[in-house]
């Protein structure tokens, strides 16, 4: 039976950091894969900063320890929602794909117009990449680029990004291996053909999808509304609704001023403690309402110029309280924090040491600023 209880804006916030597995609620013996596996899709258009973002949720982890889990394949990265890059467990992301690759694809259909994209054009590039990467082969972004140009398909402008992720919603291609950088420059991963780098699929019905979806979103990312769901999702209203129904008797449900919280049944709030999160990190962008953990006065200092690029954020009791900067060296890592306000002693010297767990997270020293 779900239980139902009344919550404040602090309770929302510190059961977040519970259910995220934030910091000290993060289960220790946790592997990178089985941190995505919990909250089932992690946004990483920022490859580095989504890194850190499974590495903050694993204890012990190192950046190099998620790469070599890229590299097996039991973490991938796709376009499965809102036509945004997230890390999945590989066994998820054919059926999430099958709910929402169809309304990600028509969403885009303006954007293609300009682009002067047509569907044989996308049809072609598909020929291409199957005949190119098909027995194992992996090739690099330029390189698939380059094979399409050779075919006779222009990657001009922003047509080269369009036609890789549609092959990527229509479950063509996949990033796979890792490929190691030029001198100086972060390895890259490669693409390869989805149904060869995921031998194991999981298959799901449609409804059992969307229970699917509702359960894993509200036990990874709890407590959360139906319309947090559905925006993170990109379901409609309507799918998103049907699938909480389905999985709904394992979930409680919270009021906060009338509006419905869901939260996994065994959910308990973290502990106050300040963390070091990196741009775009779920415990922000996993919500269409992010007034639980953020000041509506300091939304645009976390996305300056609303430019759609977000801030690394300093969390202190799950609130979310100022940013930091990262200098990355070959000595080493320098981070500067730039709180909204000035942060106590207290508050100070745990960001020192959330940062040097980050320095950790990177095999490097942290350096004195």
């Amino acid at each position: 039976m779900t239980r139902s209880y009344a919550a404040h804006r602090r309770d929302i916030a510190l059961l977040r950091l519970g259910t995220q597995r934030v910091s000290r609620a993060a289960v220790a013996d946790a592997s990178p894969a089985d941190t995505v596996r919990h909250l089932l899709a992690m946004q990483a258009q920022d490859f580095a900063g989504a890194k850190w973002s499974v590495g903050v949720r694993t204890p012990g982890s190192t950046d190099a320890a998620i790469e070599a889990a890229l590299a097996a394949g039991e973490i991938v990265r796709s376009w499965p929602m809102r036509g945004t890059l997230h890390f999945v467990p590989p066994a998820d992301l054919g059926w999430m794909l099958s709910l929402t690759s169809a309304r990600t694809i028509r969403s885009a259909a303006g954007r293609h117009r300009q682009l002067e994209l047509v569907e044989a054009d996308f049809e072609r590039a598909r020929d291409i990449a199957v005949a190119e990467l098909h027995g194992g082969r992996a090739l690099s972004r330029a390189d698939l680029l380059e094979r399409f140009e050779t075919g006779g398909i222009s990657v001009a402008g922003q047509r080269g990004v369009h036609l890789i992720a549609r092959l990527a919603l229509w479950g063509v291609l996949v990033f796979g291996p890792l490929r190691a950088g030029e001198a100086g420059k972060a390895n890259q991963q490669t693409f390869v053909l989805l149904d060869e780098w995921v031998t194991a699929p999981r298959t799901l019905e449609r409804d059992e999808a969307l229970g699917e979806f509702a359960l894993r979103y509200f036990t990874g990312h709890g407590p959360a509304t139906v319309r947090d769901f559905a925006w993170w999702s990109s379901l409609t209203l309507g799918d998103a609704r049907a699938g909480l129904a389905i999985a709904r008797d394992r979930l409680d449900e919270l009021d906060l001023g009338g509006t419905q919280y869901f939260v996994p049944r065994d959910a308990a709030a973290a502990t106050s403690e300040v963390l070091a999160l990196p741009g775009f990190d779920e415990y922000l962008l996993g919500y269409q309402d992010r007034g639980a953990v953020l000041a509506q006065e300091h939304s645009e200092l976390i996305v300056p110029g609303k430019n759609g690029m977000f801030m690394p954020t300093i969390v202190v009791g799950g609130e979310v309280v100022g940013t930091w900067r990262r200098t990355i060296t070959a000595k080493g890592v320098t981070v500067e924090p730039q709180p909204f306000d000035p942060l106590s002693a207290t508050s100070l010297r745990r960001f020192e040491a959330a940062v040097g767990r980050y320095a950790a997270f990177l095999g490097l020293p942290l350096l004195a600023r």
